[in-house]
């Protein structure tokens, strides 16, 4: 069943460019009882292995801006490291008692807003851009922040960030986003994995679907509409967050 989750998570991936952070987290709270620290680290590894493969076919062609991705590299890794640093702190032993509980429903709180944010901006037409790259650093910090919290939102927030800050043609906004994604979750799920807030199974049985997955979908991509399909995904998302944040408030109380 994890090889299968995997497989559906890894082909929404290759066909629309989301599903890593939004999906796998809740699936593994909501439908494999993993805990929500474990489950956000082993989200943020399997997210980070699967879109190597899409990372690297950007890099050929040159669908990448260096300094951009260097800028929102300087916020965001930060932020990655301070994320997981605040989820530890307060998964701990120490913790006040309904701390997971509160911890549960922010998690499904943020999928949901990221989502639905994610959906809504898919739809809107888009405005005048103004080209501030200075500013990128500190507006990526809370996203990183966020990524390693709860391992969604660098797809989603990262776009919205290039479209509004720069003067990027759109290809170049999604590799570049993609990179940033990529690094900022890696780098958050390393710090999880250094901490032990990971599940080395479930990753590997992730991965076993996810990586064909991935391929399967990247190939499938031009044959198919990705923006309807985009909305599906980000549809289901929506509805994991709403259930994993009901689930953490009726824990909670």
């Amino acid at each position: 069943m994890l090889t299968l989750a995997g497989l559906v998570v890894g082909l929404a991936i290759g066909l629309t460019g989301v599903g890593g952070g939004v999906l796998t987290a809740p699936i593994l709270i909501l439908v494999f009882g993993l805990a929500p620290g474990p489950s956000v680290g082993t989200a943020l590894l399997f997210s980070s292995c699967v879109k190597v493969l899409s990372a690297g076919v950007y890099l050929l062609r040159r669908q990448v801006h260096g300094r951009t991705l260097l800028l929102l590299l300087a916020g965001g890794v930060p932020g990655a490291i301070a994320g997981p640093l605040l989820l530890q702190r307060l998964t701990a032993g120490k913790a006040a008692p309904g701390t997971e509980a509160w911890l549960l429903a922010f998690v499904g709180g943020m999928v949901c807003l990221t989502a639905a944010y994610s959906l809504v901006r898919a739809w809107m037409p888009g405005g005048a851009r103004q080209a501030r790259p200075a500013w990128l650093p500190l507006f990526s910090f809370p996203i990183g922040m966020e990524v390693g919290f709860s391992s969604a939102g660098a797809g989603a927030l990262g776009t919205v960030l290039l479209f509004n800050w720069t003067d990027l043609e759109p290809a170049k906004v999604v590799g570049t986003d993609l990179l940033f994604g990529l690094a900022v979750s890696a780098c958050a799920g390393g710090v999880h994995m250094a901490s032990g807030n990971w599940d080395a199974g479930v990753l590997v049985k992730l991965l076993l679907g996810g990586i064909p997955g991935a391929l399967a979908g990247a190939q499938l991509a031009v044959r198919v509409s990705a923006r309807p399909l985009r909305a599906t995904v980000l549809g289901w998302a929506i509805l994991l967050g709403i259930l994993l944040a009901w689930q953490g408030l009726q824990k909670a109380t």
